[in-house]
């Protein structure tokens, strides 16, 4: 009887330990700590690769360097529930120098950056690039806490929990501390 239960609840057991990885990500692997996506004062275009989004978002912060950070980013595949991507494209652009707040438009994920920086206000501008799936990704939005208190502060910013997305950002800028 004990071996009869055995076979039948150990396939059950299998299947189920393969759905609960896929509703967690491990570690992010950045690479290396040199390898960021670009160089002070510089601009810069990163992608995933098609079918992924943006799960993570580090940055480090040199005010001798023009006030500029340093970025990297980590991609995952969406979830399966989500389906296949069915378009991509470029926001508008977040100028540079001033406070703005924008989410991907028709429902999009974001799945990119490019941002360029702009040294007579020590500041940059971005550009969100958006993927929209062809099943409507349920979602409530809100703002994550996760992120520097102080202009100056190192940010790390990962989601751990599958069917979380980034959709949008916020920024501040100030003219004093640029």
């Amino acid at each position: 009887m004990d071996l009869f239960l055995l076979c039948v609840l150990l396939p059950l057991v299998t299947v189920a330990w393969g759905q609960y990885s896929d509703y967690y990500y491990g570690p992010y692997n950045y690479g290396d700590n040199d390898e960021w996506v670009n160089v002070y004062r510089q601009g810069f275009n990163f992608q995933c690769p098609h079918g992924q989004v943006i799960v993570a978002v580090r940055s480090v912060f040199n005010k001798k360097e023009g006030s500029d950070r340093l970025w990297n980013y980590a991609c995952m595949p969406a979830s399966q529930s989500l389906g296949e991507p069915t378009e991509c494209w470029w926001e508008e652009i977040n100028r540079a120098g001033t406070e703005w707040y924008q989410t991907c438009s028709n429902n999009g994920l974001v799945a990119g950056f490019q941002s360029q920086y702009f040294p007579s206000v020590l500041d940059r501008e971005w550009q969100f690039y958006c993927c929209r799936y062809s099943r409507r990704c349920p979602y409530s939005c809100w703002l994550t806490t996760e992120y520097p208190g102080h202009y100056g502060e190192d940010m790390d910013m990962m989601m751990y929990t599958y069917d979380y997305y980034i959709r949008g950002a916020t920024t501040t800028f100030s003219a004093v501390d640029r």
